[in-house]
């Protein structure tokens, strides 16, 4: 299967479905930068072959052309992927990306694990001028599975603090089985919008709505948040868009890529209660009643959000406001 590279499947849906859709500029809310020396002693994730090995803004506006011919990505917000590599040296290359990018409106977010010392961390944001906090649930400190663990555990209410602080955004994919739907998730959610005023969180991937029932049956326990936001980043189905929308605006919904997973050939999709990443490298492609032709998950995910603007029948100037507007808005 195709890596690295555009195929006559994927050209053709980009031209027949993309370009109509999108906007004249775009700002990405949720994309990773990095080196794969980062990840030393550890390999980076096994779809991240040896084609590139580096992912700094050069590699990602080449790649995005591929996404958004014929348009101008306006700007970003970009952090680390190297959660249990070389954290340090992975921040400061994203630091280093940005910096070279001024005077855009590119922006960085910090990644931080929970057992930051809180001062370092404040030091840490006015030496680098981050706009964000970057958490995951790989660094969480629990016994077992991390995709089992509490918000608290990979992002303690210090961090919350020290964005309130500053004004920051925090991006949080948060975990366990029901993702949004699941009460401990809720509540603590809750609580610190509504303790931490002046802290953006950023609910990553439609509030991880890959399966899109459990952001359908949870988004109305954040009804009335001022300070809570989702980007759309790497989300294969439409439900959980819609519900963002429904349920608080279009003004919430940030465009994310989650780059450069958005460059892997595949798609997630909802099975029952839970869901599963399908890649293109573990499909039997002749093995149904068609042959199977995995494109882009960027590619999906822009098919997918497209459905949910059209169904929410969304106008121009909203679309604009999907993919730029509101995330410029959010770091004025």
């Amino acid at each position: 299967m195709a890596r690295w590279q555009l195929t006559d499947v994927d050209h053709q849906l980009i031209t027949r479905e993309i370009v109509p859709f999108l906007p004249d500029r775009i700002f990405d809310a949720h994309a990773h930068l990095f080196t794969r020396a980062h990840y030393t002693p550890n390999p980076p994730p096994a779809y991240f072959d040896d084609h590139y090995t580096t992912f700094g803004l050069a590699e990602y506006h080449r790649l995005m052309a591929w996404l958004h011919p014929e348009r101008q990505i306006s700007g970003g917000l970009f952090f680390g992927l190297a959660f249990t590599g070389d954290r340090a040296a992975n921040n400061a290359f994203v630091a280093a990306e940005i910096a070279a990018a001024a005077p855009d409106p590119v922006y960085g977010a910090l990644v931080v694990a929970p057992d930051d010392d809180p001062d370092h961390v404040r030091d840490e944001i006015r030496r680098g001028g981050w706009r964000g906090l970057k958490c995951y649930h790989t660094m969480a400190q629990v016994a077992g599975p991390s995709w089992l663990a509490p918000i608290e555990a990979y992002l303690p209410e210090s961090l919350v603090q020290i964005a309130n602080e500053a004004g920051l955004t925090i991006t949080l994919h948060m975990v366990r089985d029901r993702a949004l739907a699941d009460p401990a998730n809720q509540q603590t959610i809750r609580r610190y919008c509504e303790r931490y005023p002046d802290m953006r969180l950023i609910l990553a991937h439609a509030a991880r709505g890959f399966n899109p029932w459990h952001t359908i049956e949870g988004i109305d326990s954040l009804r009335g948040l001022a300070n809570v936001y989702f980007d759309t980043s790497v989300v294969t189905e439409a439900g959980a868009f819609e519900a963002i929308i429904e349920t608080f605006g279009h003004q919430r919904l940030l465009y994310g890529t989650d780059f450069p997973v958005s460059h892997v050939r595949g798609r997630c999709v909802a099975v029952g209660d839970s869901f599963h990443w399908l890649y293109a490298d573990d499909m039997d492609l002749d093995a149904k009643h068609m042959t199977l032709r995995p494109v882009l998950i960027g590619i999906e995910a822009l098919r997918s959000l497209r459905l949910a603007c059209h169904r929410m029948r969304l106008t121009d100037r909203q679309l604009e406001d999907v993919f730029f507007n509101n995330a410029v808005q959010l770091f004025i």
